[in-house]
Parts: structure tokens; sequence; C-alpha cells
């Protein structure tokens, strides 16, 4: 017993060590991110004299519900039609392939220069998509926009003029959310996805960091993505490969917070979790394809380190699983050493969680988005949503680490109306299947894990327990819901305001 016990307790602080050094890190994204304040990107400096022609690229898959609102956004952008090709690319194997040729049809007769471009197979997924549209693409600019996306007029108008500087291969606009107050899990995950465009975008564009083109509500420069060969799809991250292999080549890439994109969130549990495993696979995928390439290069030691935080930030979850499967070391520490080391789960757990804390309601802060109170009562749920993934994303993350291959899963899309968004559920929405069964379970067995942290008095671990169990009871019982809080009020929040 004495040395399978030291053995478990070193794993389990080795595990507890990584967590706080990925904790400490999202402490230095926000330190580069007000070091750097003064290298914000605003507006561009120069203007095209003779506007550049733009290829707007849709890549669609099976999305009947939203396409329609989609083109009608696409083709109210306020730039001269004879410089504009927007590209219908549809993967679709429903009846989308007869909306999009209706509204198609539609626009063509009022004058946008729209085309309709089919694929009879979906190689390459999105990637093949995009690839095989670039191919007939006229404009020296590529804007991308996913289904659930609608651009405001004023979009190509506001991103062209960065291309005037002729080492820029892309500009990433931010998103905003259209349904961001519908529910408490869209309350939630507009939280989460806030944390990454201001901090982990705004920290690495200010500090001349990689980072990565999100695939979608972005511009980038067709030449640019040709020199860096183009889109590939041996990775479920296409944007995020493209990106890095793009910036080793010496392509300038920018971020501009102030142009805003609206789009739409999940609005279940379960969409949330496929589309969060897709990206922690893809990113894994990227890690090992072109990090050993990025730490062999000669660029900086700064923007080495930022990379392998980067593109290997998903690894948190599996060791975030080997922590709650670990949690019994709780009991040999107890018996081995009389409970003398039971004390350092606190500052471990208050490194891991308070970073949590700090980095979304800073975020939060600076896109001036609800109270501070409103936003603090939100944490612990947002936590609860983050440790919910866990599950999922390790099996992601296994799969890329293993090179298990798989389909690029979309993310359901539902609209706007209450009557689309119902019947879009019940054609679209993934079923929760394992992802259900395996919360539940894990709930239970963190339960016992209470039990026996309160029975040895073990008091500096009962938040790190309670906290695991509350996230894994959180996820498995709305996933569970049948509405799935659609309903929910949120805090009476207010709706997204231009910042």
């Amino acid at each position: 017993m004495g040395t399978i016990g030291f053995l478990l307790v070193g794993i389990y602080f080795s595990v507890m060590a990584v967590l706080c050094v990925v904790g400490l890190h999202r402490y230095h994204l926000v330190y580069l991110y007000y070091r750097y304040r003064n290298r914000s990107q605003g507006p561009p400096d120069k203007c095209f004299d003779t506007l550049p022609r733009v290829t707007v690229q849709l890549p669609v898959y099976n999305e009947k519900f939203v396409v329609e609102e989609l083109l009608e956004a696409v083709c109210a952008l306020d730039y001269p039609k004879e410089l504009l090709q927007i590209q219908v690319l549809d993967d679709s194997t429903d009846e989308t392939c007869h909306v999009l040729k209706q509204a198609v049809s539609k626009h063509l007769d009022m004058g946008c220069p729209v085309e309709y471009l089919p694929r009879t197979e979906r190689n390459g997924f999105k990637a093949g998509a995009l690839q095989s549209g670039l191919d007939h693409a006229t404009g020296e600019l590529i804007a991308i926009f996913d289904s659930d996306f609608t651009p405001n007029p004023d979009f190509l108008q506001q991103i062209v003029h960065y291309f005037t500087d002729t080492s820029v291969g892309m500009v990433q606009a931010r998103w905003v959310f259209r349904n961001r107050n519908r529910s408490l899990l869209t309350r939630l995950q507009a939280m989460l996805l806030d944390g990454h465009f201001v901090f982990e975008h705004g920290a690495r564009a200010r500090a001349g960091r990689f980072f990565n083109f999100n695939g979608t509500a972005g511009v980038l420069r067709k030449a640019m993505i040709e020199d860096s060969g183009g889109w590939q799809h041996d990775t479920l991250t296409e944007d995020t490969d493209l990106s890095y292999r793009a910036q080793l080549r010496g392509w300038n890439f920018l971020y501009a917070p102030h142009i805003q994109t609206p789009s739409e969130l999940p609005l279940d549990m379960t969409s949330f979790q496929v589309q969060q495993a897709r990206w922690a696979k893809g990113l894994i995928q990227t890690a090992r394809k072109l990090l050993p390439g990025i730490l062999r290069s000669n660029q900086p030691l700064g923007i080495k380190v930022e990379a392998v935080f980067h593109l290997t930030a998903n690894l948190s979850y599996p060791l975030l699983l080997l922590l709650v499967m670990m949690l019994p070391t709780m009991l040999v520490r107890q018996t081995l050493w009389s409970g003398s080391l039971l004390w350092l789960d606190l500052p471990a757990f208050l490194v891991t969680f308070c970073s949590l804390a700090c980095f979304y309601l800073l975020a939060q802060h600076e896109l001036k988005q609800g109270s501070f109170l409103e936003n603090l009562q939100l944490i612990p749920l947002l936590i609860m949503a983050g440790i919910g993934l866990s599950i999922s994303n390790t099996r992601a993350v296994l799969a890329a680490l293993l090179g298990v291959r798989s389909e690029f899963v979309r993310t359901a899309k539902y609209g706007n109306s209450v009557k689309t968004v119902e019947k879009a559920r019940e054609k679209y929405a993934p079923h929760g299947g394992w992802r259900v069964i395996a919360n539940l379970l894990t709930t239970g067995y963190c339960a016992i894990c209470l039990g026996v942290v309160l029975h040895v008095g073990h008091w500096f671990g009962v938040p790190l327990v309670s906290l695991l169990l509350s996230g894994f009871g959180f996820t498995g019982l709305l996933m569970l819901q049948k509405n799935n809080l659609h309903n929910a009020p949120v805090l009476n929040i207010t709706n997204e305001t231009a910042h």
C-alpha cells in the first residue's frame, strides 16, 4: 500500500500542478491583454482608392431553417455588386437543397451576384467545400460565413481596408449572439465565447502571438490561402490549421473586435457538447500536425510557448477527469500522512478555478455586459458547465491522440422564431445518448466521494468535490430535461449591444 499510495498521490498532485499551470496561463493572457492595450486594433489607417473584388463563401450542410436569413443578410451587404461574388457551397442531403435553389433564384432575379455550387459528395467536409469554392473564386479577398451568421450591411466596408497592407492575410471580426439571453445555457455559452474573443484573441493579437481564424465572420486573402497550402481536411479545425500554416509563412493576422457579426448559439446541452467536442478534437489534431514544426521553427520563444498552450489547451479535460477518478487518494493521504497533505487541495483549487472566475468576469467587464453582481452569480454555473464538458471532450481528445478519424459533425442550427425552433429541434437536434449516462454515473461517483470527504473530515477538499459533483449533475440534468431550459429566464440581463 505504501508504494502504490505514494504513486497515486504523486499522480494526483502532478495533475493538480498541471491544472494550476493552465490556470496561471489564463492570468498571463489577461496580463498580456492589458500590457499591450496600446496595440488594440482600431479602424484601418488607409483605405483603398479602388475597392478589391470580394468572394463571399457560404458553406452549408442540412440547415434549411437558417439559410434564407443568411442569404438575405449577405445579399444586403453594402458593397458594389460588380465587385462581389457570392458562393453558396451546398453539401446538403435533405430539403435544404430545394430551399436554397429557390432562395438563390429569388436573389438572382433581384440582381444579387449569387452562385449555387452543390457537391454530390461531401469529400473533406467544410474544408473540402471551401477549397472547391476557392477554385472558382474570382475575388482577391474571401469572406466566409457559416449558416447561422447574419453579417451587418457594412461588414465588408469596415473590414476590407485592412488589406491595403499587403502583408495582412486575415482579419477576424468578433462574434455576438442574437439569442444570447434566450436561456440560461445560451447566456453561459456567450460568457465562455466572450472570454475567448476578449482575452485569448485580444491578448494574442496585441502581443504578437499567433492566433486563429475562427472559420466564419472573417476575411482572408486568397493569395494567402494558396501560398499556405490551401484548405486541408486532415483535422476538424481546418481554420486553425490554415491559420498556423499561414503565420509560419510570415502572413500577418489581425483581430478587429469592433466589427461585430451576429450569430446563433446552440440551444441545448447536447448540441453544445457536440460542438465543443469537435473543436477539442480538431485542436489536438492540429497540435499533432503542426506543433513539431512550430517548435523547430525560428519563431520567438513567446510565440512557441503560446502555441503550445493554445493547441494543447483541451488536454486539461482528460486531466480533470483523471483528477475526478483519483479523488479516493484523499483516503490514502489521510492514512499515510495523518491528513498532513490534505490542505494542499485548497490552494490548488483556488488557483485553478479562481483564474476562471477572474478571466470571465473581466471579459464581461470589458464588453460592458451586465452588472458585476449578475455576472458573479453566473460564474459557478459557468464553471459547472465547463466541468460537464470533460467527459465528452476527453473522448474527443483521446480519439485525436490515437489518430482516430471521424466526420465533421455539424452544430444544429435552429433560427429565431419559436415555430422554426421547434421544427428544427425535431429534425436536427442530437440525442444525449451515452453522454447523459456518463455524466449521471460520474455524478453518483462524485456524490460518494463527497460523502467520504465529509466522513474523514477533509474540509479543504469539500469545495473541489462539491464543484465536480455539481458540474456533472448540472450537465446530466440539462441533457435529460425535455426543453433544455430553452425558455428559462436569465437573471434579467440586457440584450447584446455594440461596444
